[in-house]
């Protein structure tokens, strides 16, 4: 691939090696346009490219990091007086709770790699029983400054926090609520506020009581502007999906209105230009 996310811009393979030569002490965090995996410069050949970086599993360490944080999530519902069990089978066997808080409520410790059919499973059985289930993601889940289409289906919202993402650090011993999360108009960009909260039962009773003040964002709708430019100009994914759209509204892109690269947009929303093309 000759062509890579950074800083959600679209940059060259060959631009980029040729900076590289002059600066190789940067490190730089590239990404796939496509699937928002992290791609790596090599500039050994004659024509550079990215590629992807291998996925590392390692089991043994996410089994310790579920299994220290099903413990110390566990005690700590038990000292604000939930009788809380952890392994609990559910669904005639179909189904096993990390940790049954309550008859109607359970959590959910995410370290490994689920795919979205798995989670609607149990998330359908769980719904099925009459049992609310809160999920909280470990390490490998954790949210960056780029979404990825895997950490969607973790996202819940309410009123106080609106779209928010639950993450456990059992090493740490804490559990950190990233609230008010909104995606860019265009990019994959995140921005959310942030609050950690200590697993014990202080911690967990100002989790349940936390009433945030809600910050407005700001984006700069020149940069959001040049990101278009450049996905259709090197005819991305996403870009031939909105050049297609722009063609058959026989639009351009300085006939977008302007809230397109302003408007910030809820967690699994389109972008504002499919949006605004596919409703016009």
């Amino acid at each position: 691939m000759y062509a890579a996310l950074l800083n959600n811009i679209l940059v060259l393979a060959i631009e980029e090696a040729k900076l590289s030569q002059s600066n190789n002490k940067i490190k730089k965090h590239y990404f796939c346009p496509h699937c928002e995996r992290e791609m790596r410069l090599v500039s050994k050949d004659k024509r550079p490219y990215f590629k992807h970086i291998p996925s590392e599993i390692n089991l043994c360490g996410e089994n310790k990091e579920h299994a220290q944080s099903k413990s110390i999530l566990t005690k700590a519902l038990r000292e604000v007086h939930f009788n809380a069990e952890t392994e609990v089978n559910l669904a005639n066997g179909q189904l096993r709770a990390d940790i049954l808080a309550a008859s109607n409520l359970a959590f959910e410790i995410q370290c490994a790699p689920l795919n979205k059919s798995e989670f609607r499973h149990r998330h359908f059985l769980y719904k099925q029983i009459g049992i609310k289930d809160i999920w909280i993601v470990g390490k490998r889940h954790f949210l960056g400054q780029n979404i990825k289409k895997s950490q969607l289906i973790f996202f819940r919202r309410n009123y106080f926090w609106q779209d928010y993402y639950l993450e456990i650090d059992p090493f740490k011993k804490i559990i950190r609520l990233k609230y008010n999360v909104l995606l860019e108009p265009l990019t994959n960009k995140l921005h959310f506020q942030e609050e950690k909260f200590d697993i014990n039962a202080i911690g967990l009773k100002q989790l349940w009581h936390f009433h945030p003040l809600l910050q407005k964002y700001h984006v700069n709708s020149t940069q959001q502007k040049q990101y278009l430019q450049m996905q259709l100009k090197h005819m991305s994914l996403k870009g031939m999906q909105i050049a297609n759209l722009l063609y058959k509204k026989r639009q351009t892109i300085e006939d977008l209105p302007s809230w397109v690269f302003t408007n910030f947009r809820k967690i699994n929303s389109p972008d504002n230009v499919s949006k605004y093309l596919n409703q016009s």
